[in-house]
């Protein structure tokens, strides 16, 4: 009843409510971002107070990445049975009373229990593919900025909070600094019950720049229902298609040098070289900062030119800034330029990966076919968080896993100018900037 009016009331404004699901889902995804990078923040002190080694926590955390990247083609499956309301509401549920009863935990498994399992599920349940589901629905044209501006809400969140997180755990505990997550979660998943709509069909509209007389404004008949196995299907009609894997491939490097290294350990990475909690996450949330502008660049880029030359930019880039890290000496300016050429291509990858697998694999297919490519970006984030951890229990330093990073994006780079340029569909309009891509 309260989207109806409030459709209504837009579109006496000249307003799309789609703007109004695409903005939820920014919260959400940011909240959920939020607690999903908050545990990088803790790994001191949670080793202070309980004596558990960076290994040990790593491997929460790990476990966390993967359970986060594996719910990708089943939250698919839950978005198309059950609605993106219901999946959204249970999402913050689980994260909310997941980050609340972590207050209490004093046992390992109990860390296990609650950050792994509650909080890999939970914010699986919300991850990348929620994005991409919305701006596939909800969206015709503007869709590649739609999905950066979701992706950009995703690193962001995960990084811009990490200061404040940092400052209130220093002066109060590391307790204090899960109260904000637990607030936005139950703000956030009332908002959507009351606002969030599947799709434009369900309060009579066509989705944002379709033209009228495509198709009906009335619902649109029920699709085939979609179980549990059809991610598996999926997964082997797809298996046998180059692109799937280059793009898998690539995206468990992205997520190996993104969440799972830099995301987790850079604060105690720059612990390493003594610098405070508080200035590690300040550069973390300047990262943020460069991340929100590059990835929302990256959507509108991807929209014009080629999403392979794209890819290979950024995964090029982004594995030199891995290599200057060791060398920049910990100091501001040493970590501002990396912060800067770093932070533009967090996230920048999703938008041209998205754009590349809808062309690959078209629009019935895309949420399934990236919630296993975003599976792919979450084992490479495990891989990281665990390796990492391990490397720097063993040898003392994050330098090798670093080096390691690097060279994996360099790879990445060059492996992904091996996808097959998606050809025009007939009829569409080719624009100056793309025929030059």
């Amino acid at each position: 009843m309260f989207a109806t009016q409030v459709s209504a009331w837009l579109q006496r404004r000249g307003i799309h409510y789609g703007w109004i699901v695409a903005a939820i889902t920014f919260l959400t995804m940011l909240t959920m971002s939020a607690a999903l990078g908050l545990p990088g923040a803790m790994l001191k002190p949670l080793g202070q107070e309980f004596g558990w080694s960076t290994e040990q926590i790593s491997s929460a955390l790990a476990l966390r990445f993967a359970l986060f990247g594996l719910m990708g083609p089943f939250a698919a499956v839950l978005m198309e049975r059950y609605g993106l309301r219901a999946v959204i509401c249970t999402g913050l549920t689980l994260v909310g009373l997941g980050m609340a009863l972590v207050t209490m935990a004093s046992q390992l498994w109990q860390l296990f229990v609650l950050w792994s399992l509650m909080l890999g599920l939970g914010t699986g349940m919300t991850a990348l593919v929620l994005g991409a589901v919305v701006a596939n629905r909800w969206f015709v044209t503007r869709r590649g900025l739609v999905i950066g501006m979701l992706t950009a809400s995703s690193a962001t969140g995960q990084l811009a909070f990490l200061p404040f997180a940092a400052w209130m755990i220093e002066h109060w505990g590391w307790r204090s600094a899960i109260v904000p997550i637990v607030i936005g979660s139950i703000l956030i998943g009332v908002l959507a019950l009351c606002l969030m709509r599947n799709r434009p069909s369900d309060i009579g509209l066509l989705p944002y720049g379709e033209k009228p007389g495509t198709q009906p404004a009335a619902p649109a008949a029920a699709a085939p229902l979609m179980n549990f196995a059809t991610p598996f299907r999926v997964l082997k009609e797809v298996s046998t298609n180059r692109t799937f894997w280059i793009l898998a491939g690539t995206f468990f490097i992205c997520g190996l040098s993104t969440n799972g290294l830099v995301q987790t350990h850079f604060i105690s990475l720059c612990g390493d070289y003594g610098m405070s909690a508080v200035p590690a996450a300040s550069v973390l949330a300047m990262m943020g900062a460069f991340d929100f502008v590059g990835t929302i660049l990256s959507g509108w880029l991807s929209d014009r030119y080629d999403n392979r030359k794209l890819l290979f930019w950024y995964y090029g880039l982004r594995g030199l800034s891995l290599f200057w890290l060791p060398h920049s000496e910990f100091t501001i300016y040493g970590l501002g330029i990396f912060a800067m050429f770093y932070g533009l291509d967090w996230i920048a990858t999703v938008p041209p990966t998205v754009k590349l697998a809808g062309a690959a694999f078209g629009p019935a297919k895309v949420g399934l076919v990236f919630g296993w490519v975003f599976a792919a970006h979450q084992l490479g984030a495990a891989t990281a968080a665990y390796g990492a951890g391990f490397a720097r229990t063993l040898l003392l330093t994050y330098t090798p896993a670093l080096y390691a990073a690097g060279a994996a994006c360099l790879v990445a780079a060059v492996i992904v100018m091996m996808i097959r340029r998606p050809a025009a569909k007939a009829g569409t309009p080719v624009t100056p900037a793309a025929a030059r891509a």
